[in-house]
């Protein structure tokens, strides 16, 4: 009797129908630094990402807020729309106002469909509009097998991605946006009209060095995530779609991980992913101030006839003429220079928590124009200010490096200017001789600022470290 109650059993199993909505199984492990593939299973087969597509949403909503569309600060109207998105939810109503930088918190930590909604109708004026700006940013990305249709990722037809597409999304976030990307690994956050909670935090809480990113279900994707953690110098990026539960979809992203990590070198180049241009802002009317095309607030509105390709910055004032007898400098040679510093320039985001200020992109010869007219004292002097400070009240600076001449010290302080644009605006730039060499400080800034400086400098790889007035 035994025998054939396990033979009932046996074949019960392997007779038994295959659940049809069980959703199909990814996944994808990726060296963050250099973003080599170290591990992938159906990582290009379209499936349904569920809220991972808040990634973009919010990806956006960085872009949108560091080229001036909209502020962290503007007051959104809730639309009809928004409000009435299904769970989860923040329980927005419509026309009820809401900062941005609180719709944020709810899309990234408790994953608020009707916050996410509000988000893209918000930047671009209808779910539409707003979906159109994340498929061409996609596309600028790489991400060559997904196509969105909304700004939350509930089902809806055409809407897929891939766990290779979402791994390259996580890994842009992380690099294009550091000042925003503890964000995700906040286990709580104040959202405005309550305190929201992190969709995935035992994961972050149970593995060590995770930070983040974002976690998506629903009954047609399964159990979705995209989770980096750091450890050391070393940082990876592991996609799951189509987990079985939240435990389950946990248990395999932290195999993945600790894959990742034993497989992945000790140091490694980091090779930055390049940021999407400004052309994948949608055809639409940008509005400046507190305000946007969807209505709320006043501002003022530039209407733009086909994709933007430059930005909408003022001109450069013109540089006051200097006596001929006040310049003692080799201007062959720092213009030389100036190019050379140019010539790797990378753009910067907006510090985060402040509106982002419309600042001017000095064309090449502009920049050597302003080098050849630097006021030099012919009289050897320790240091030497090459621009005047608007910081005000403003004692701490950072420090990025000693160097074996003033020269070389100089031209660092251009090229590290020219990168951080944001964080530095209004510094004073200083080459302070010491006994080993010469120091190339920035001074000007407030405690808070400098150490926002040296922290996106040292995630650019550029050594930094905060020091008082006396430099």
């Amino acid at each position: 009797m035994r025998a054939i109650f396990l033979c009932v059993v046996v074949v019960s199993v392997f007779l038994a129908p295959v659940r049809s909505d069980a959703a199909p199984y990814a996944a994808m492990v990726m060296d963050a630094r250099t973003g080599e593939v170290l591990h992938s299973r159906n990582a290009d087969t379209r499936l349904h990402p569920a809220s991972l597509t808040k990634m973009m949403t919010l990806y956006i909503a960085f872009q949108a807020i560091q080229r001036g569309e909209i502020t962290l600060d503007t007051e959104v109207t809730i639309s009809q729309l928004a409000a009435s998105e299904p769970p989860s939810k923040l329980g927005l109503r419509a026309g009820q106002k809401i900062k941005l930088r609180y719709l944020l918190r709810a899309a990234a930590v408790k994953s608020a469909n009707d916050a996410a909604t509000a988000i893209g109708v918000a930047i671009s004026g209808s779910e539409d509009a707003f979906a159109t700006r994340m498929n061409r940013t996609a596309a600028a990305m790489g991400m060559t097998n997904t196509t969105f249709r909304n700004a939350h990722g509930l089902t809806q037809s055409g809407h897929m991605s891939t766990a290779r597409d979402m791994s390259v999304l996580g890994r842009h976030i992380i690099y294009d946006f550091p000042q925003y990307y503890n964000l995700f690994s906040r286990r709580t956050a104040d959202a405005g009209i309550a305190q929201v909670r992190h969709t995935n935090r035992r994961w972050l809480d149970s593995y060590e060095g995770g930070d983040g990113i974002k976690t998506g279900y629903t009954r047609a994707a399964g159990y979705n995530l995209v989770a980096s953690a750091q450890r050391g110098q070393e940082r990876i990026i592991a996609t799951v779609f189509g987990g079985s539960s939240t435990s389950a979809r946990n248990a395999r992203i932290t195999e993945l991980m600790d894959m990742g990590f034993n497989r992945a070198p000790n140091s490694a180049t980091i090779r930055r992913p390049q940021p999407p241009a400004a052309n994948t802002l949608d055809n639409q009317e940008i509005v400046i101030g507190n305000s946007t095309p969807s209505g709320n607030g006043a501002g003022k509105t530039i209407r733009v006839n086909g994709l933007v390709t430059v930005s909408l910055r003022p001109q450069l004032r013109p540089v006051p003429e200097v006596p001929d007898e006040l310049l003692a400098v080799d201007t062959d040679a720092i213009n030389n220079s100036v190019l050379a510093a140019l010539a790797d320039v990378t753009p910067t985001a907006e510090e985060p928590g402040a509106a982002p200020q419309a600042r001017p992109e000095p064309a090449i010869t502009e920049v050597a124009q302003v080098a050849s007219t630097a006021v030099v004292d012919p009289v050897p002097i320790q240091e030497i200010v090459t621009r005047i400070s608007t910081s005000g009240g403003r004692h701490w600076g950072v420090n990025v490096g000693r160097y074996s001449s003033r020269y070389e010290a100089e031209r660092v302080l251009l090229k590290v200017a020219l990168n951080e644009m944001s964080t530095l605006d209004g510094t004073l730039r200083r080459v302070v001789q010491r006994s080993g060499g010469f120091d190339a400080n920035f001074m000007g800034l407030s405690r808070e600022g400098a150490d926002l400086a040296c922290r996106r400098l040292q995630a650019r790889g550029t050594t930094c470290f905060m020091i008082g007035s006396e430099g």
